[in-house]
This record gives structure tokens, C-alpha cells and sequence, in this order.
């Protein structure tokens, strides 16, 4: 009986490290668990400018593309062809109260922004449309186009910026700066 129990013990013993070394090679053959990939930076990431005058706050969202060696007005952006003025989706301008854009009256809302570049100068096209692509432009839809004052960068700028500079008052000025190009243009809050 000692003899049967000692044997079936053994058996036991046989069988269980059979299992474990079948389950240790299944393990070495299974492929090692997959671990997250860290997260390639966007090539143009998000971006926003914003400002609050005593009348409206004016919030711009657009995607800031760089430049990466390329020409980008008059080679990258075209001279002559409505720009959607950042990449990606359309730039929206968002405001809460009635503005003055350069010469062109806009009421509280949600536009679209684009420009169109030349080599002799810029307009600002504030269009109604929202919510496309930026490539989707439909010149029926814009509001109207402002001419902007073009200057030029103390050093290239890589990487597209819109900002509010020179904020007095009810009065600010909207930038566009991008290479060796600075396109402004006065924006007024109206009561």
C-alpha cells in the first residue's frame, strides 16, 4: 500500500512538472506583450490666441504648421490663392461682442479666417462658413475681406503664431506671423 501511495505521489510529482514546462515553452514562443508607443509629436499641433477687451472676447483656434526647410509664401502657400491661415482645420474666430475688423463690421459669432497672400500684400477674408476642413472654401460665404498692413520678421519664425499685440482699451491688433512675414491688422470692439 506504501508501495501504491509512494508510486501515484511520484506520478503526480511527474505530471505536474510536465505541465509546468509545457506551459514555460508555450510562454517563451507566446510574443512579448505589446507596450505603448510613446505618441509622435503633431506636425502642426494646435494652437490658440485670445484676448479680452472691455467688449467682446475674441478667441482664434488654428493649427500652427513649422517650417522644415520649406519657402512657404510664394512656394508652400501660394501667392494669389485663399490660405486657410494655419493647416489642418479651418481657423475659426470666435468673438462675444460686435468687432471691427480693419474696415469690415462682424457681429458677435463663429467665423472662419482665412488670407490671401501676394507678393505685394495680404487680406484678411472672415468668412461665415464653419466647422470644414481648410482646404473647403466657399467665397460665397465670406462676410468680407480687409486689407493687412505686411511687414517683415527680425528673425524667420519656424513654427506659424497668431497673436493679439498692442491691446488698448476697446482696441487690439491681430498678427500673423510665419518665416520672415508679419501680416497685422487693427481689430476694434464695438459697443
Amino acid at each position: 500500500m506504501r508501495k501504491m501511495f509512494a508510486l501515484t505521489l511520484c506520478s503526480a510529482a511527474i505530471a505536474v512538472c510536465s505541465i509546468s514546462q509545457t506551459s514555460l515553452a508555450q510562454a517563451a514562443q507566446m510574443p512579448a506583450p505589446a507596450t505603448a508607443a510613446p505618441a509622435k509629436p503633431l506636425l502642426s499641433p494646435p494652437a490658440k490666441a485670445d484676448v479680452t477687451l472691455p467688449d467682446a472676447n475674441i478667441t482664434i483656434d488654428y493649427s500652427a504648421p513649422s517650417m522644415r526647410g520649406r519657402t512657404i509664401f510664394g512656394g508652400l502657400v501660394p501667392y494669389g490663392e485663399v490660405w486657410r491661415t494655419g493647416a489642418n482645420a479651418a481657423t475659426t474666430l470666435n468673438t462675444t461682442g460686435k468687432l471691427t475688423i480693419g474696415d469690415l463690421t462682424v457681429p458677435a459669432g463663429t467665423y472662419t479666417l482665412y488670407s490671401l497672400p501676394t507678393a505685394d500684400g495680404w487680406q484678411l477674408v472672415v468668412n461665415k462658413q464653419t466647422g470644414q476642413w481648410g482646404t473647403v472654401y466657399d467665397k460665397a460665404q465670406d462676410l468680407g475681406r480687409v486689407k493687412m498692413s505686411t511687414g517683415s520678421t527680425a528673425v524667420p519664425i519656424e513654427t506659424l503664431v497668431l497673436d493679439f499685440e498692442k491691446t488698448i482699451g476697446d482696441a487690439t491688433e491681430l498678427h500673423i506671423k510665419w518665416a520672415a512675414v508679419d501680416a497685422s491688422v487693427q481689430i476694434t470692439a464695438v459697443k
